[in-house]
């Protein structure tokens, strides 16, 4: 008789053994049933899993247990190779200056943001763009932009257009800062500049207009939230000159990338 038992316990557990959602005949151990059948797994959540940006999809891996996870093959904080922690874009943005922010009329409206030295100065900087961002945890990002120009002898906000022909020469440069917490750009934001690029541009006798290029990149630590980064330019010419520069007249481009 207690054979008997331990025969209909051992049994009834088997046939309890496979669980189904959604269905009344489960098919495996465990049976999600329906055309569009979700399974949520809170400890991979961006909430709790820093290897979760919370804004593209994770991949998850199976380790030698079995267990669902984030966490790479090997991966090593710090590490290299196939250890590595993934990489992210969080921002990948093609044209992320507008190419009129000054609102002027044809022909001139593709000529970014105008930044003017004019004939009493020898250098000014002025703002360019801001971009607002996000991200769930504290991290490492890098930025990575590439801005066009439009160099005038003559105030573009006019607006109008002018060949530089006096054989002097300018500078032009583009930096960014990252205002934390998107609460405004203090003066201690501002006083570190990342991702500091120049150009020289030399004109000739016949002068030049055109769209020249320039790019650059820049990495910071950040802790989680919202937060923006600002870009700038500045512009330097001679004494006595003239120079009006377009930032992001044509087709620029942004991409930021997160290292949880």
């Amino acid at each position: 008789m207690k054979n008997q038992y331990l025969c209909l316990l051992f049994c009834t557990s088997i046939s309890f053994s496979q669980v189904g959602i959604g269905t009344t005949n489960p098919q495996e151990e465990l049976h999600v049933s329906g055309n569009t059948s979700t399974i949520r797994i809170e400890g991979l959540s961006s909430t709790n899993n820093v290897l979760n940006d919370g804004i593209k999809n994770a991949r998850v891996y199976v380790n030698s247990n079995g267990n669902l996870t984030l966490t790479p093959p090997n991966y090593t904080a710090g590490g290299s190779g196939n250890g590595n922690l993934p990489i992210n874009f969080l921002i990948d943005v093609p044209n992320f200056i507008p190419d009129n922010i000054d609102g002027l009329p044809a022909p001139y409206n593709s000529l970014g943001r105008i930044i003017n030295s004019d004939l009493t100065q020898e250098g000014v900087e002025g703002f360019i763009y801001s971009v607002t961002f996000t991200v769930p945890a504290a991290c490492t990002v890098e930025v990575k932009h590439g801005v066009t120009l439009v160099i005038s002898g003559s105030n573009m906000l006019t607006p109008s257009l002018a060949y530089i022909n006096d054989s002097k020469t300018r500078t032009i440069e583009t930096f960014f800062c990252f205002d934390i917490n998107n609460d405004g750009l203090s003066p201690a934001e501002k006083a570190i500049e990342y991702g500091n690029k120049g150009q020289f541009y030399c004109s000739v006798a016949g002068g030049s207009l055109g769209y020249p290029y320039m790019n650059s990149q820049g990495y910071a630590t950040l802790p989680p939230g919202t937060h923006s980064i600002h870009f700038f330019g500045k512009v330097q010419d001679p004494p006595s000159t003239f120079t009006s520069v377009g930032f992001g007249g044509a087709t620029d481009y942004l991409k930021l990338r997160v290292y949880n």
